[in-house]
């Protein structure tokens, strides 16, 4: 019988080497942050002896991992860095910042700017892909895969031709991807898996696992109505009666009589969906909980800071008689980049694609773009399952390199911004500051970095740069010796309302190429959980503070300790034994997660419904001298598309200085010619 106690969760299991990578304690020295002490000492998940250097085989503290923000927060606190080697390179492109935005940006201008154009891409992780990692897990002879950050793209009907094209043009056929996207969410069902909901003891009184969601069905099979579904859980009889009537249309009266369309809509963007709760429908407190984990996936919140007219766009229940207009087909709201949640109705837009190892792939298949031998193959099909060769990606004489494990400290002009020729870019890699030239820059790392290392910018960039606050988010994956307990079970995933995480799910069964997903449950299995720490009850930017804050000093022990005890208790009934079956655990932690968007409880409404130029993000953007940026907090929203449609900008800016510079060497060589 499971207990929760150490033992009988596992916790004296050695399988992540916890005591090292533990997310707290580690200092600025030149010891811990050098290459060669990541490659010898994290090494891959399932030995002690030195590897070669592959990072998305690494288990334990990911993501924001230990030697990746340290030296930034130096900076951020005064630290500066006087002895700096200049290393005597000179690119056309310096990119801060190996995510999905800086790639697009070295992929655009290596293939717009002529040949011999030079790019380097700075980095301050062990690998490329800022959130779009690889969790890569070898178990039994066989290879696993989930996102370890961005998960899919999402919406692609949305996508801008500019976003399109490039997908295309590294090797993503949308329609085959979308195709084996959807037999992978079919293939769960097929089994006659369906979802369930663990309701814990610490909120609820009792663990009890729920199958089925009424209107949903399970395992295949009719629904079931809210009034006998709710009677299974261990909710209180109030809260039990104020959900089922929340979900049933003749009880949902309008909660705004007398105000017009419009009006309606103001209000409700102006109050949270839990006060909507509370004081317009009036349910029992108890209700809130169950339905307080919904928005945390995409607004990193929950439903105290989460604007009510979302709930409305997004199908939360309870304004089923308030008689709005739905939200136009076509219009502004429809046709702003990055996709909206909450603030658009999304008519066809599209398939949500999800590949083996989320938007790693997209990232892989940029540097392969650039550096083809560094990832053999041609197609998205054969890059599944080729090793992607780290040693390649930073050689001497390559168009394009990628330099990892470097932590720019500082972006600057060589001369009057208005006039200067070359950028100077100074980073830290292991103990040593090095510096090194381009033409032009593009600052891809995050807005909030970005008036650090680049200080000449003025007080009004500055602080609209610093305005938002990215949403701390994590993503954890489990890998598990086989998922019987879930076939046990009939389940697929469990959501757990209050809990650690917010749920436990079966890994993508996408099939791509030579990739072999997980289909027997006797197989081993990588398992997804979500955390988005939170502070109830406070403003937005404050909860993503403390919640950054969380993350950063929570040790991997604490992570590996709930994991362990969460999913034992939800899958206890299907013979899931902790101790037993858990076998790697990668904890993909981001204080600096999703970019900040706008929401009606926080910002001006304007700038959450529609895209005016006093937003933050765009003065926040604009381009300084031969410095551009490109990033997903350009776009303010956290999507895919949004981070390549900003790259593009960013570098159409940069070529257009160069043309004009050019242009203008040209006519003065002209003049001085003819004046001989």
């Amino acid at each position: 019988m499971y207990k929760g106690q150490d033992r009988d969760l596992g916790m004296h299991r050695d399988i992540t080497r916890r005591n090292f990578v533990n997310g707290v304690g580690v200092a600025v020295t030149g010891s811990l942050l050098a290459p060669g002490w990541l490659t010898a000492l994290e090494g891959t998940p399932f030995g002690s002896q030195v590897q070669e250097y592959y990072p998305p085989a690494r288990t334990g503290m990911r993501g924001s991992h230990a030697g990746s923000f340290e030296v930034a927060h130096a900076l951020r606190d005064g630290n500066t860095w006087t002895d700096v080697a200049d290393t005597g390179e000179h690119y056309d492109l310096v990119v801060v910042g190996g995510g999905l935005s800086g790639l697009s940006a070295a992929y655009f201008f290596l293939t717009s700017a002529g040949p011999g154009a030079r790019v380097l891409v700075l980095d301050n992780h062990d690998d490329f892909g800022g959130h779009a990692k690889r969790n890569e897990f070898t178990y039994r002879g066989r290879t696993l895969l989930l996102n370890g950050g961005t998960s899919n793209l999402e919406s692609v009907n949305h996508f801008s031709t500019v976003a399109r094209t490039l997908l295309a043009a590294i090797g993503i056929d949308l329609e085959r991807a979308n195709a084996a996207s959807r037999a992978s969410r079919e293939f769960y069902r097929s089994l006659g898996l369906g979802n369930a909901t663990f309701f814990a003891k610490e909120l609820f009184g009792e663990d009890r696992l729920v199958m089925g969601r009424p209107g949903r069905g399970f395992g295949g099979s009719p629904g079931i109505d809210w009034a006998d579904w709710l009677a299974q859980t261990p909710l209180s009889a109030e809260a039990r009666r104020d959900i089922a009537r929340l979900y049933d249309d003749g009880a949902n009266p309008d909660y705004l009589p007398g105000l017009s369309d419009g009006d309606k809509k103001e209000r409700l963007a102006r109050i949270s969906y839990r006060d909507f709760l509370l004081d317009l429908i009036k349910v029992h407190p108890d209700v809130i909980p169950f339905f307080d984990d919904r928005p945390k996936g995409l607004f990193c919140v929950g439903i105290d800071a989460y604007p009510a007219l979302y709930g409305w766009a997004e199908g939360y229940p309870g304004f089923q008689g308030m008689n709005l207009e739905p939200l136009s087909r076509v219009g502004p709201l429809a046709h702003i980049g990055g996709g909206q949640h909450g603030r658009e109705n999304e008519f066809d837009g599209g398939p949500t694609i999800d590949l083996p190892d989320g938007n790693a792939t997209v990232a892989r298949l940029l540097v392969r773009a650039m550096i083809p031998d560094a990832l053999p193959g041609t197609s998205l099909e054969d890059s599944i399952m080729s090793r992607l060769a780290y040693d390649r990606i930073d050689r001497e004489g390559s168009d394009a390199r990628i330099r990892l494990n470097s932590t720019v400290v500082s972006v600057r002009h060589l001369g009057d911004p208005d006039a200067a020729r070359e950028v100077e870019i100074t980073y830290v890699r292991g103990d040593k500051a090095e510096k090194v030239r381009a033409d032009h820059c593009v600052m891809a790392c995050y807005n909030g970095v970005i008036p650090h290392l680049v200080p000449e910018l003025s007080a009004e960039q500055g602080a609209a740069l610093m305005y938002g606050v990215k949403m701390p988010i994590v993503y954890t994956s489990v890998l598990i010796r086989q998922w019987t307990a879930f076939t046990n079970l009939g389940i697929s995933g469990a959501s757990a309302p209050g809990m650690y995480h917010t749920g436990v799910s079966l890994g993508r069964s996408v099939q791509l190429g030579d990739y072999r997903p997980s289909r027997s449950p006797d197989d081993p299995m990588v398992l997804h959980m979500t955390r988005t720490p939170c502070a109830p009850g406070r403003p937005k930017k404050e909860q993503h503070r403390i919640g950054r804050a969380d993350l950063l000093a929570t040790t991997f022990e604490t992570y590996e300790r709930k994991i362990r005890d969460q999913i034992g208790r939800t899958l206890e009934g299907g013979g899931f034994d902790p101790a037993r079956d858990i076998e790697a655990i990668t904890v993909n932690r981001w204080p600096h997660g999703y970019a900040y968007s706008y929401d009606t409880l926080n910002d001006p409404i304007e700038w959450a419904l529609f895209d005016p130029d006093d937003r933050p993000c765009v003065i926040g953007r604009r381009r300084f001298g031969l410095i551009s940026i490109a990033n997903s907090d350009a776009a303010a929203t956290p999507h895919t598309d949004a981070a390549i449609d900003e790259a593009h900008r960013a570098v159409r800016e940069q070529l257009t200085v160069r043309s004009r510079a050019r242009r203008s060497r040209t006519r003065v060589r002209a003049a001085s010619t003819s004046r001989e």
